[in-house]
């Protein structure tokens, strides 16, 4: 197993890969300075962008993400984060997804994603 450091002083690690899958934590719309990107828009792309840098900070990309799941604060904002989300994958390559609403996540954010990538070593 390998373990990816956090970018942030956070109780879990950025990712871990075990073989060929790397399982990455999930993101939300933090900004490199550690505050939240403002606006769900904003948000959904800030999260998506962190998902992105996460997986080419070790070489990949985000052609190798096979499943997402996705937790939004909101689920009448589901179009809303599929317009942003779908701007990160080919069309008819998108990763399986999962998707629900919470009553709460992690610094207020509206959303979060976590994702499976497939790496072969």
């Amino acid at each position: 197993m390998e373990f990816i450091p956090p970018a942030f002083d956070t109780p879990f690690s950025t990712g871990v890969r075990v073989g060929d899958i790397l399982y990455l934590s999930g993101q939300i719309g933090m900004l490199p300075d550690g505050t939240l990107a403002e606006g769900f828009e904003q948000q959904a792309r800030q999260t998506m962008e962190n998902i992105s840098a996460s997986l080419v900070a070790y070489g990949w990309s985000m052609d190798a993400v096979f499943k997402c799941t996705v937790m939004l604060d909101d689920m009448s904002r589901w179009q809303e984060f599929n317009k942003v989300y779908l701007e990160y994958f080919p069309a008819g390559r998108l990763p399986a997804r999962s998707a629900f609403g919470t009553d709460g996540l992690a610094l207020g954010a509206h959303m979060e994603v976590e994702c499976m990538a497939y790496t072969p070593q």
